[in-house]
């Protein structure tokens, strides 16, 4: 985990701004798929664009297949597309048995940024505020706040792994291609959640021994 976070770090902008071989990449919605194209991109072993581009549609077309194979094929398979003029900026994974994936999408309209986080069950999952406008990109911290909004993802570790930090942090992952810093600071806000509750679940103990 980095020490050091610019948490008013700002992107110029989200559209536009990468290459078509990454372009093409954030349209493989499938997290393992994704993951894998990203580490063979990653070790230049395609020889040029074209390449890449019909390995990108054959895992397109080919990602639901895969779910037979094994359910965490399914991961990300399931969110909304995005539209014509809409990016994914952030996503986290969890390794459930499906590998559930949510997501922030922005696109550009009437000079105005818009956001909205995704998940994979028709927004089941998520809290109000789930949308938000700016003029200018989000800050790091600005994203972060917007997404823990709407999806709780310190609760969600609660539910399953109670005070165990270790097997917590195991359990998700977090990337985003405009935020350097956003998986850590997405771990950074997960190990103060888990540093407050060590400190409320202590403080409860020392209460019941003092009344007991």
């Amino acid at each position: 985990m980095r020490t050091q976070i610019d948490l008013q770090y700002r992107p110029t902008t989200y559209f536009n701004s990468r290459g078509y071989d990454d372009y093409l990449l954030s349209k493989v919605k499938g997290a393992v798929v994704r993951n894998h194209l990203k580490a063979v991109l990653d070790e230049k072993a395609y020889t040029d664009s074209n390449e890449f581009s019909d390995e990108v549609s054959c895992a397109i077309e080919s990602s639901r297949s895969l779910e037979s194979v094994h359910p965490m094929f399914m991961g990300g398979n399931y969110l909304p597309d995005t539209d014509d003029d809409e990016v994914e900026i952030a996503r986290i994974d969890i390794k459930s048995t499906t590998h559930d994936v949510t997501s922030v999408y922005a696109s550009n309209d009437d000079g105005l940024i818009h956001y909205r986080v995704v998940d994979e069950y028709g927004g089941d999952t998520l809290q109000q505020p789930d949308t938000a406008s700016a003029v200018m990109p989000m800050t790091l911290k600005e994203l972060v706040d917007f997404f823990m909004m709407a999806w709780p993802l310190p609760a969600i570790l609660d539910m399953n792994f109670g005070d165990d930090e270790e097997s917590a942090f195991d359990f998700f992952s977090a990337r985003s291609d405009f935020y350097p810093d956003f998986c850590s600071l997405i771990c950074r806000r997960v190990h103060a959640h888990f540093v407050y509750m060590r400190r409320r679940n202590a403080h409860r103990e020392m209460k019941k021994s003092e009344d007991s």
